[in-house]
C-alpha cells in the first residue's frame, strides 16, 4: 500500500480534528499516552460508526473516527426506533437525551385508498419517532467525554486485513481494529475485497422533514398517529406520515423508480391528485430538501477479514420496510465492541465469533424486509406478528434486558381513528 505509515497517535495531515474527549484526550494524544490502549480506526461517522466508537471507548479502546464530509450530522429526515434500538441507546448512554424530544404516537395506522385497514396500538412494544438529527446529536454528545478523536474532511479510501487504512491525503495509519461503517458505497469493503450481492427494488423513497401543519390539517386526533397511506390506483404511490415531535413531521413519499413520483423537487400535482387531504403538508414539501433513494439490499460473503469488520449499510444494507436498517447497524456496532473487550491480542478470532453469533438475525431481517418491500405487503397492514417483530423485540448483545423507563409512553384508547 502506498504512503507512509503513521502511528495511531499521530493526527493525519489535511484533516480537521475534533478531539471528542476534550483537553485531556488531546493531551493523551499529544504525548502518545493512548498507545498502551488497543486502538481502532473507524471509517464513517453515521449511526453505526458513532455507536461503535462510543461502545469501544467505553471498553478501554482509543478510537479515531473519520468522516469524509465537511460537517458532522445525519442525512435524512426522520426515523422510527423500536425496542432494540432504544436499548442500544441506553447501553451507550444516549437514551435519556433521545427521549426528551421524541414522540410515541397512539397508533400505527395503515390506509388503502384512504380506508383504514389496520390500527395497531403497540401497547407492549416500546417505540419512538424523532428527527434523525436529534438522534445523531444525542449520540454525538456521548462521544465528547471519551477517548475518541473525530475527523471531518477525512476520507478512508482503502484498508487491508492487517489493520492499515489509507486516507485520501495518501497517509496510512495502523490500527488494532478497522471498522468500515462508510455506507452502501463503502471504500473499506470494496478495497478489502469482500464479495457483494446488491439487489435494487422497484420502489424508492423521498424523505423530508416539514412542519406538522396541525391546525391546517384539522382537529382530528388521528393526526397524532403514524399513518401509512397507500394508493394502487390510478398508480402506485404511498405517503408515510410520521409525527417526529410536537413541531416536526417526517414524511416518506414512496413511488416506483423512474416514475413522476420519484422526481425531486416533488411535483405537487402528482401527489395532490392522490392525497388531497394532505395539501398543507405537501405544499411545505415542495420547498423541503430531500432526495429519492431507491431501496436496496446488500448481502456480503463475510462481514470480517483479518482485523477489518463491516457494520451498517457497508455490510448489510436493507430496505426500510421493518424500520431496522439503523437499528441493526447500531446493534451490530454495540455487539462488536462487546466482542472486542478482549483488547488487541485476539481481534481476528473474536471478529469471526462476532459474525458467527450476531449475523443470523440480521440476515433474517434483511430477507423479511426485502420480501415485504417486493410484495408491497405493508399496504395490507398484516405485518405485526411475532416473526416479523423478532428483531424489534430482540435484546441486543451488550444491552440490558431491564424495562425501558417511561415506555410504553402512551397507551392506546379504545376509540378507532376515523377516515378523513
Amino acid at each position: 500500500m502506498a504512503g507512509n505509515a503513521m502511528s495511531a497517535a499521530e493526527p493525519p495531515q489535511g484533516a480537521n480534528s475534533v478531539p471528542a474527549g476534550g483537553s485531556e484526550a488531546a493531551k493523551r494524544r499529544a504525548s502518545g499516552g493512548h498507545k498502551t490502549k488497543p486502538h481502532a480506526e473507524i471509517s464513517g461517522a453515521g449511526y453505526a460508526g458513532l455507536t461503535a466508537a462510543v461502545a469501544l471507548a467505553q471498553r478501554g479502546w482509543s478510537v479515531r473516527l473519520h468522516e469524509k464530509r465537511h460537517t458532522l450530522g445525519s442525512f435524512g429526515a426522520g426515523i422510527v426506533l423500536w425496542e432494540n434500538a432504544l436499548r442500544v441507546l441506553r447501553a451507550i448512554g444516549a437514551f435519556e437525551e433521545v427521549a426528551k424530544n421524541s414522540f410515541t404516537p397512539p397508533f400505527y395506522e395503515t390506509r388503502m385508498h384512504n380506508e383504514t385497514v389496520a390500527l395497531e396500538p403497540f401497547d407492549r412494544d416500546p417505540w419512538a419517532t424523532m428527527t434523525r438529527q436529534h438522534l445523531y446529536d444525542a449520540m454525538l454528545a456521548q462521544a465528547r467525554p471519551l477517548d475518541i478523536e473525530i475527523l471531518h474532511d477525512s476520507e478512508v479510501v482503502s484498508a487491508d486485513p492487517e489493520g492499515t487504512v489509507m486516507l485520501a491525503s495518501g497517509r496510512t495509519i495502523k490500527a488494532d481494529l478497522v471498522v468500515g461503517a462508510d455506507g452502501v458505497g463503502s471504500n473499506v469493503r470494496d478495497s478489502v475485497g469482500f464479495a457483494v450481492e446488491r439487489n435494487k427494488a422497484r420502489d424508492g423513497l423521498i424523505r423530508m422533514i416539514v412542519p406538522r401543519c396541525r391546525r391546517e390539517l384539522g382537529p382530528e386526533a388521528f393526526w397524532d398517529n403514524v399513518i401509512d397511506f397507500w394508493n394502487f390506483e390510478p398508480r402506485v404511490q404511498r405517503i408515510l406520515y410520521v409525527p417526529a415531535n410536537d413541531n416536526d413531521l417526517y414524511i416518506g413519499l414512496m413511488a416506483p423508480y423512474g416514475s413522476d413520483g420519484s422526481i425531486v423537487p416533488i411535483k405537487l400535482e402528482v401527489w395532490l391528485d392522490m392525497f388531497p387531504f394532505l395539501e398543507p403538508v405537501l405544499r411545505e414539501a415542495v420547498h423541503a430538501p430531500g432526495r429519492y433513494d431507491r431501496y436496496e439490499t446488500t448481502v456480503l460473503n463475510a462481514w470480517t477479514k483479518g482485523r477489518v469488520a463491516l457494520v451498517g449499510d457497508a455490510g448489510h444494507a436493507m430496505t426500510p420496510s421493518l424500520a431496522q436498517g439503523a437499528a441493526c447497524a447500531m446493534m451490530n456496532a454495540l455487539s462488536l465492541a462487546v466482542y472486542m473487550e478482549c483488547g488487541a491480542d485476539d481481534v481476528e478470532a473474536q471478529l469471526k465469533e462476532w459474525e458467527r453469533n450476531e449475523r443470523p438475525l440480521t440476515d433474517r431481517t434483511q430477507r423479511r424486509s426485502a420480501k415485504l418491500t417486493a410484495e408491497r405487503a405493508l399496504s395490507k397492514g398484516e405485518w405485526v406478528n411475532d416473526e416479523l417483530m423478532e428483531t424489534m423485540r430482540h435484546i441486543p448483545t451488550g444491552a440490558s434486558a431491564d424495562p425501558l423507563p417511561g415506555f410504553p409512553r402512551r397507551m392506546a384508547t379504545a376509540s378507532q381513528a376515523p377516515t378523513v
